[in-house]
């Protein structure tokens, strides 16, 4: 018998538990730190923030790319994101419009770099609520931290801490984490903040 959906994760669809509960025991894979169950709820409920002051045309479609953006994951960049879209369009084909169902990978697909056009308002919120973990309290931000080595477990300190603060720089080079306004207003001073503090505890990890 399937648990009970916890109530932080609302179901965009009427029905299709089943489907529902697929992506929810992917989310509760094992392996994840941070990919996670919690990172699902986290993206929705900021997704819940940003769409009431920015709406989108096709709704659905953001909030089932939530669902799928990490529906595969085991940290291929690029190769996991391409998987779960491709899940998102097999699977949705016969249950929303076909023009939602090719939204609904295209954002997915979006994930994999965060770098939606300007003109791309469902791409900038979904981006920003998938993004705004960097922005979270200290505690919070150090769970993240642990759960992303957690995923990376195998790969030596050395090159871990080199990988990630490259990641890491590369965001802080972008002229805004944050593409939408209400993202930049509440998160974008914090964000850099913490992760400008990682690259300083990384850099001690460095050789």
């Amino acid at each position: 018998m399937t648990s009970p959906l916890p109530t932080s994760l609302p179901w965009p669809l009427d029905g299709d538990a089943d489907l529902r509960d697929r992506l929810v025991a992917a989310y509760r894979e094992p392996h994840r730190g941070y990919h996670d169950e919690r990172h699902l709820a986290e993206v929705l409920a900021h997704l819940d923030l940003l769409l009431e002051v920015h709406p989108v045309h096709d709704p659905l479609a953001v909030r089932l790319a939530a669902w799928f953006h990490d529906a595969v994951y085991a940290g291929r960049a690029g190769e996991d994101e391409e998987a779960s879209a491709q899940w998102a369009e097999t699977t949705l084909a016969e249950l929303v419009p076909d023009e939602t169902r090719a939204e609904v990978a295209r954002l997915v697909r979006l994930t994999a770099s965060h770098d939606p056009a300007p003109d791309d308002l469902p791409g900038a919120v979904l981006s920003d609520a998938d993004l705004a973990v960097l922005a979270a309290d200290p505690e919070r931000y150090a769970d993240y931290r642990r759960g992303v080595r957690h995923e990376y477990a195998a790969v030596p300190a050395d090159l871990f801490s080199a990988g990630r603060s490259a990641v890491l720089e590369s965001l802080l080079a972008a002229p805004a984490l944050f593409r939408t306004a209400t993202g930049r207003a509440r998160w974008e001073d914090r964000a850099r903040a913490n992760v400008a503090a990682e690259l300083t505890a990384l850099a001690a990890v460095r050789p």
